[in-house]
């Protein structure tokens, strides 16, 4: 899966508009409704995927494979876009339940599906491992796009106290969702 996603994303660098629309149609649905789950607005999540594949045509946004997964990657630029947007309108995000729901409509292949289902899972499993502060400045700065500053006033920390407690979340998330175990060993 990892190679095909690559391989398309190489020859729509080289102008491919075919390999384009294959990311976009693969794709899309995902983004579309973790936009929608972050902001609630479809004009919102309509926009945020265009300026999302207007920055893959233009190379304004350039994967790297080696910094992980095509999949992971274009789910990063599209939070980053959406919550540019949502700043930019003013408007406020809603929080995400599961943001590891299945598309409402799938004309993905069995494969696809099951692999979603399965990472969706290790999510989960993983962040129930977190401490609850831990799952809350996950929650406030990746999902409701608040910025460390505004998590810190909102829950009356310092700051400092944020920044540790999300870069322990993030070494902890990684550590488990690298072993694909879920659980949080002692740091």
């Amino acid at each position: 899966m990892r190679n095909r996603d690559l391989e398309l994303y190489l020859q729509m660098a080289d102008g491919n508009k075919q390999s384009l629309e294959a990311i976009y149609d693969k794709y899309e649905k995902l983004l579309y409704s973790f936009v929608i789950k972050l902001s609630g607005d479809q004009t919102l999540a309509e926009e945020v995927l265009q300026e999302v594949f207007i920055k893959l045509w233009t190379k304004k946004a350039v994967y790297d494979e080696s910094k992980g997964k095509f999949s992971s990657w274009i789910v990063t630029i599209t939070r980053y876009t959406a919550i540019d947007l949502i700043r930019k309108n003013k408007k406020l995000a809603v929080s995400i339940e599961e943001e590891t729901d299945l598309p409402e409509q799938s004309d993905q292949t069995t494969e696809d599906l099951v692999e979603w289902k399965e990472q969706g899972e290790t999510i989960r499993t993983a962040m129930n491992q977190l401490s609850i502060e831990q799952k809350e400045m996950v929650d406030l700065f990746y999902f409701k796009g608040l910025s460390q500053r505004e998590i810190a006033e909102q829950c009356d920390i310092p700051l400092g106290t944020v920044k540790g407690r999300i870069r322990l979340a993030l070494k902890h998330l990684k550590k488990n969702l690298s072993t694909g175990k879920g659980g949080v060993y002692d740091a």
